[in-house]
């Protein structure tokens, strides 16, 4: 097994709702390892969505350790956190996310500026990774101009474009029509077998199935975690 890019210990978070404190996560555990492809379940109040946002670094725990490839980020400042994000985790989101009226190229170019890259290699790194989403032809497209798949497409670009420790998609799906959704998936597919760890957070169980391991979240715990035996050699 290769070594762990994601060290979860208790983690706990808890909200203040008035005068009331709602526990959300109730004591995590969680390990994934370098190259892993991982789908993380639950319905609504399983505490999916807070573990994603832990997971991505947008948020911070209430009490536990986070370990993101070897750096303990569960105590980090929002400055240290925005730095983490920008250089290990790419995101991919639902609703797409991009910049209006701004070029698929300079959409997928945006956060290598805030890496502190040059022109020159913000454009040859977009295009290539347009390039490798299947985009050539549609670099100098603003959202408006694109179909949701393509848009989703740019999104996943941009999701590269840092070369992240982490891909980390968001019901990536969630906003397409099935034969798309089916595009999308392919291409995540193909970004794990190019050797990116990829965790996918989805309700939808035939999206799931794309992953090689299913976390189940119910109650603010893991209520499974089992390998996909559709990909177990």
């Amino acid at each position: 097994m290769s070594q762990p890019i994601i060290e979860i210990k208790d983690i706990k978070r808890n909200f203040a709702l008035g005068t009331e404190t709602v526990y959300v996560l109730k004591g995590v555990d969680l390990t994934i390892h370098k190259g892993e492809y991982v789908a993380l379940m639950g319905p609504s109040g399983s505490g999916k969505s807070t573990l994603m946002n832990l997971l991505g670094c947008l948020d911070t725990p209430t009490s536990g350790k986070y370990i993101l490839n070897g750096k303990d980020v569960s105590k980090m400042k929002d400055d240290e956190l925005a730095d983490i994000r920008n250089k290990e985790i790419g995101f991919v989101f639902q609703t797409f996310n991009l910049l209006p009226r701004t070029t698929a190229l300079d959409n997928v170019a945006l956060p290598m500026i805030y890496a502190g890259k040059n022109k020159t290699e913000r454009t040859a790194r977009a295009t290539e990774v347009l390039t490798q989403v299947g985009l050539e032809t549609r670099m100098d497209h603003e959202p408006n101009q694109l179909s949701g798949g393509q848009r989703q497409r740019v999104a996943v670009a941009r999701a590269l474009v840092n070369y992240p420790s982490i891909i980390l998609a968001d019901e990536p799906t969630g906003n397409l029509d099935s034969k798309t959704s089916v595009e999308i998936m392919r291409l995540f597919d193909e970004i794990h077998a190019n050797g990116n760890t990829v965790i996918l957070v989805t309700h939808e169980e035939d999206i799931a199935e794309h992953a090689h391991r299913i976390i189940r979240l119910r109650d603010g715990i893991i209520e499974s975690d089992e390998l996909n035996p559709k990909h177990i050699k």
